[in-house]
């Protein structure tokens, strides 16, 4: 049975690949012309992707009617793919893969942090406490100094940038 840290590094790699998306969703996005094609694109390319996999994988049809019974939020979750993608692909660019990846993290906590505790979504009753806050915590801060670094490093570079070379008596 595999161990958590090794649920961990999974979800490590999986997370590694996002800025990746973002950055190429944008980018579609101007060749396109519009973000939302990058979206139906992106989606597309999902699509595209998956079905072999599940024939390889032989993955049975599912029954539709058992998901009909289900709860409504099932169906939120390609909502919030269309949701996240063109926020990437409209975003990204303009904050830069680090803030925007950050942003994304620090709201992703919110909705878990409120998740666990209520129990949400069917998902195990976990509390927020003292140690999940401050994890929380790290990640604003974390936010926080990645604006500030974005914020300084044009004004460091304007300043490294000098016409006048040292000598020269123009």
């Amino acid at each position: 049975m595999p161990s958590s840290f090794s649920f961990l590094i999974a979800a490590l790699l999986a997370g590694a690949v996002v800025p990746f998306q973002a950055g190429a969703n944008a980018m579609l996005g101007r060749l396109l012309g519009h973000p939302l094609w990058a979206t139906l694109v992106s989606l597309g390319v999902s699509v595209v992707l998956i079905v072999p996999v599940m024939i390889a994988f032989r993955v049975p049809v599912p029954t539709v009617g058992m998901a009909l019974k289900g709860p409504w939020w099932i169906w939120i979750g390609g909502a919030a793919g269309v949701v996240y993608i063109t926020a990437a692909l409209l975003l990204a660019p303009k904050l830069g893969a680090a803030s925007f990846i950050v942003a994304v993290i620090a709201g992703q906590m919110v909705a878990s942090l409120v998740i666990d505790h209520f129990a949400l979504m069917s998902l195990a009753h976990r509390p927020v406490n003292i140690a999940r806050f401050a994890g929380f915590a790290l990640i604003i801060g974390g936010l926080v100094v990645t604006q500030w670094a974005s914020a300084i490093a044009p004004r460091a570079a304007q300043s490294d940038f000098n016409p006048v070379q040292k000598g020269d008596s123009k």
